[in-house]
C-alpha cells in the first residue's frame, strides 16, 4: 500500500444490553434500537421508570453492560445519538 491508501476497520455494534436495575437490581437482557437512544425504561422487577444519569444520552448507557450502538458508533468516528421518544430534542 502506498499514498493515500487506508484500511478503515469497521467494527459491528453489540446490539444486546444487560440493563439493571439501580433500585431493586433486577437485570434483563434487552435489545437496543440500533439508531436511536431510549430515554426512559420501566423496570419489569418493580416498575420504577428508569431514566439517562446526567451526561448520559440513554438508560443503556447508564444501566447497561454496554453503551447504545449510536455511541459504540460514535467512539468509531460515526454516527451519535438521535432521540428515540416522539417529539424530543436532539
Amino acid at each position: 500500500m502506498g499514498g493515500g491508501d487506508y484500511i478503515i476497520a469497521m467494527t459491528t455494534p453489540t446490539i444486546e444490553s444487560l440493563l439493571r436495575c439501580p433500585e431493586c437490581g433486577h437485570a434483563e437482557r434487552l435489545a437496543m434500537p440500533s439508531d436511536a437512544c431510549v430515554y426512559f425504561h420501566a423496570c419489569s422487577g418493580c416498575g420504577v421508570v428508569l431514566r439517562p444519569k446526567a451526561g448520559d444520552c440513554c438508560v443503556f448507557c447508564s444501566y447497561g453492560s454496554v453503551p447504545c450502538p449510536p455511541i459504540q458508533a460514535a467512539k468509531h468516528g460515526a454516527g451519535g445519538c438521535r432521540p428515540a421518544v416522539p417529539g424530543a430534542q436532539d
